[in-house]
């Protein structure tokens, strides 16, 4: 298929979604009237859905149904055996290959249709495959989740850039499901709890533009997961003796209301190449709303020729809402726009 084979909302189009957000952060999970996303694996239903129905991504994350930093899940047909669930991951700029935030919302709303059930220990279990491979999600009756991340690690630390503007800084690159770009605010004079977000911002995607420029990536499961989704700015701390604040800014200059689960796990893996977290040890780290994700080295392992390790991240979710979107064809705006 090529790109003038890709499909696109009409008059016929109802989408159906669930509406949660976790520490802020929205997450928007359709429940029907999505079009079939095709392909063997995961990742080639994400090539397939941002190649032939990127549309319909546009169509429910942008304005007037969504807004620039809208936030979303797409299930599809899981490809691992034993899998209970697999989901792709879309924003205001395309696809993820993790997500934590709607990784602990799946997990209560699994628990809530009945796609999972408490085991004998009160614990209700989801194994969702993600782009970036199968996590494992626990889910409290109070609706209290926590998942196991796939390998973590350290891909490059004190790695030394030019900065556009400012010269020669140095940063860590971290993955977690996605790679990220971190290095304390104060590198550009900001405060992640007390500096207006806009500043905030212009660093991290001007950090995140110069590493994408400077950094190859790779990724020893698949090329696909090797790109940069983004750069977190932090207070430099490391969420022992007190929660460590910091702001992701992903994708095109999206802000994460969250802690960032996926960062939460790559700022673990951080941690423990440089032997600063015990195994097991709950660290705590807090968003730009206030909200604190829990995080712990769960094992280490080797994925590749990286030392890794597996994050166990805890967070809580809540429902917001539900949403049907249709599509009105004489609209001169129904395929969506941003504004910023």
């Amino acid at each position: 298929m090529t790109a003038a084979d890709a499909a696109r909302p009409d008059a016929g189009t109802r989408i159906e979604t669930i509406e949660m957000h976790t520490g802020g952060e929205p997450v928007r999970i359709v429940t029907r009237g999505y079009p079939t996303i095709s392909g063997g694996t995961i990742l080639e239903k994400r090539r397939f859905a941002m190649r032939q129905l990127d549309a319909f991504r546009r169509l429910i994350m942008f304005e007037p149904r969504g807004h620039y930093d809208m936030y979303g899940v797409l299930p599809v047909e899981p490809d691992i055996p034993g899998a209970d669930m697999a989901v792709l991951f879309i924003h205001n700029e395309g696809y993820s290959t993790m997500c934590g935030h709607a990784t602990i919302a799946l997990g209560r709303y699994a628990l809530d249709q009945g796609l999972i059930k408490a085991g004998a220990d009160g614990i209700a279990r989801l194994k969702l495959q993600c782009p970036c491979g199968l996590v494992e999600v626990s889910v409290e009756q109070d609706g209290r989740a926590r998942f196991l991340s796939v390998p973590a690690f350290a891909f490059a630390l004190d790695r030394e850039i030019d900065l556009p503007g400012k010269g020669r800084i140095t940063l860590d690159i971290g993955y977690g499901g996605a790679f990220y770009a971190f290095l304390p605010a104060s590198e550009f004079g900001l405060d992640v709890k007390r500096s207006r977000t806009k500043d905030l911002v212009a660093a991290a995607s001007a950090v995140t533009e110069a590493v994408k420029a400077q950094v190859k990536l790779d990724h020893p499961d698949d090329a696909d997961l090797a790109f940069l989704y983004g750069t977190i700015l932090t207070d430099g701390g490391d969420g022992a003796a007190a929660p460590s604040a910091n702001i992701c800014v992903f994708a095109a200059d999206e802000v994460d209301r969250s802690p960032t689960g996926s960062g939460v796990t790559a700022r673990l893996a951080l941690l423990a190449a440089r032997r600063q977290v015990a195994m097991g040890e709950w660290r705590r780290f807090e968003s730009v709303t206030g909200s604190i994700f829990e995080g712990r080295v769960a094992a280490e392992l080797k994925t590749g020729n990286f030392a890794a390790i597996r994050a166990e991240v805890a967070g809580r979710a809540y429902y917001t809402g539900q949403s049907v979107f249709t599509v009105e064809p004489e609209d001169p705006l129904a395929a969506g726009f941003l504004l910023r």
